[in-house]
């Protein structure tokens, strides 16, 4: 049953909350941003995915589809916690509060955490060895393989785990236990990071959830290959004999992209997850609904048909379609997890096997409304094409910013979204999420710069673009009272404060 009750919320990753550590964290400023969100009416904040970022800082190529980022973790909650005292937090780095620079917050931030970690240790039997010892054997399925991944690649400078030593990098027994022994203390720092990481994000979600608000969490379809997951389960993933990818990840070409796009992700070896009962898909599942409401399933499309590129190939264009299980997977989620509410992020160009999917299972697909003014009235972007389950975005985490993109478009799409919107252009981040809360769409949202009316310089994420990314921050006191009230009466009058009666989708499977 998936809940359609009409609500209103913000996209913004913890990165960008303001606070004196060169990065957003889970601690004071995030508090204060789910106040702020409750004062402005909204119930429901998406975030990007939460896993360790490698190379590139994306939080789409994490190091992992079940560990935290401990770049996210609060010094300003180590210190309430007793692992540090406030001196222990110099000296802080000297950076850009308008900016995530990455180089420094890393240098900076590992510092904190050994710090906080020599902290631990030197308190012998206390409540954190106890909650230390209950997370590991509550995650021991993901942890114990993704600690001795991260302590491997620590030890290795940081490179990836397909240029260690042949014998780790295939995981032989006997050279696994040895860098076990060797690495036992770096072990266990990793463990004691995610154990902080859990603890503070379960402690900030309480506060959400008792100022009614709904957290939308985020899974990427593929995985990074440089991550614990394929590291540890090879036969999961189209390897070759030498553990090299023989197909990845991509789509084709199309009017955007000549040559398409090739991600580089191990495709699945579908028939594996299949053969168990997608058990590895499950455990991945339960992981993402401890950490949020909804659970956004990015690249949906993947779960029907794929394009699969061989790994020789340069670019896309060589690939094909290929049939993926998304039926089987989906109903193994449901009936291990009835209580998993899923949101298909269903952009680009869509087949009647991607919608059949959708709707066999009763998910919300999405809509961006910048993909809207090309002056076809049947364009599925427009609203008044919108079915109840539908997620509304004025723009995504990919997009320019609402104010960007109409200053930057061809003016026959600004003219035709003036006369769509039958306003003159003049604030049209406003504009957009009007419409939006206006749609019959059960769930509207805006990235916080539409929220800020900002223009292209707060742009979070460039496609192609291989840095200058993931960086963006608010300021202290961008949110003000009036602000919330400004949101919180167009919040009310669409009638999104989720307080109206419930209407649900029946289960059709």
């Amino acid at each position: 049953m998936i809940d359609l009750t009409r609500r209103a919320g913000i996209l913004l990753h913890p990165s960008s909350l303001p606070g004196p550590f060169g990065i957003g964290d889970l601690g004071p400023a995030a508090e204060a941003w789910v106040s702020w969100l409750a004062e402005a009416r909204q119930t429901l904040w998406q975030v990007l995915p939460l896993g360790p970022t490698g190379y590139g800082d994306s939080p789409y190529q994490a190091l992992s589809a079940f560990a935290g980022n401990p770049l996210l973790i609060s010094p300003d909650r180590l210190v309430e916690a007793g692992l540090l005292t406030r001196a222990e937090l110099d000296p802080m780095p000297v950076v850009s509060s308008q900016r995530v620079q990455f180089g420094q917050v890393i240098d900076y931030k590992r510092g904190v955490l050994r710090r906080a970690f020599e902290r631990y240790r030197s308190l012998g039997r206390s409540p954190w060895r106890a909650r230390a010892e209950a997370f590991l054997e509550n995650e021991r399925h993901w942890l114990d393989d993704f600690a001795m991944f991260a302590a491997l690649k620590a030890d290795f400078g940081g490179r990836p785990w397909n240029e260690w030593p042949r014998d780790l990098a295939r995981r032989v027994p006997q050279s696994l236990a040895d860098a076990r022994q060797r690495l036992a203390d770096e072990i266990d720092r990793v463990i004691f990071e995610q154990v902080l990481f859990r603890s503070q994000w379960d402690q900030l979600r309480a506060r959400v959830r008792e100022s009614g608000i709904q957290v939308i969490g985020d899974v990427p379809l593929y995985l990074a290959y440089d991550s614990a997951e394929v590291w540890a389960n090879p036969e999961l993933f189209r390897l070759d004999s030498r553990g090299a990818p023989t197909h990845v990840a991509g789509v084709p070409p199309d009017y955007f992209s000549p040559t398409g796009q090739r991600w580089g992700n191990p495709l699945y070896r579908w028939a594996r997850h299949r053969a168990d009962g997608f058990a590895w898909w499950q455990r991945r599942g339960q992981s993402a609904m401890g950490l949020s409401d909804w659970v956004r399933i990015d690249h949906f499309r993947g779960l029907a048909a794929y394009w699969e590129v061989p790994a020789s190939s340069p670019t896309a264009e060589k690939g094909r379609w290929v049939r993926a299980p998304g039926a089987a997977l989906l109903t193994a989620l449901a009936q291990h997890a009835p209580r998993l509410p899923l949101i298909a992020e269903d952009l680009g160009v869509l087949t009647e096997d991607v919608v059949e999917l959708r709707t066999r299972f009763g998910l919300p697909g999405l809509r961006v409304l910048q993909f809207a003014f090309d002056g076809d009235s049947r364009n599925p972007f427009l609203p008044h094409n919108y079915e109840t389950a539908t997620v509304v975005f004025t723009g995504t985490h990919d997009n320019d910013t609402a104010r960007g993109w109409y200053e930057s478009a061809d003016e026959s799409v600004r003219d035709c979204a003036r006369r769509y919107l039958g306003r003159d252009g003049s604030d049209m981040s406003w504009d957009l999420m009007r419409l939006a809360w206006n749609s019959v769409a059960c769930m509207a949202l805006a990235p916080l710069q539409d929220v800020l009316a900002l223009g292209s310089e707060a742009r979070m994420n460039f496609p192609g673009r291989a840095a200058g990314n993931w960086d963006w921050r608010f300021a202290e006191g961008d949110l003000t009272p009036d602000l919330a009230k400004r949101l919180g009466e167009l919040t009310t009058l669409a009638g999104r404060t989720g307080a109206e009666t419930t209407s649900v989708l029946p289960r059709l499977y």
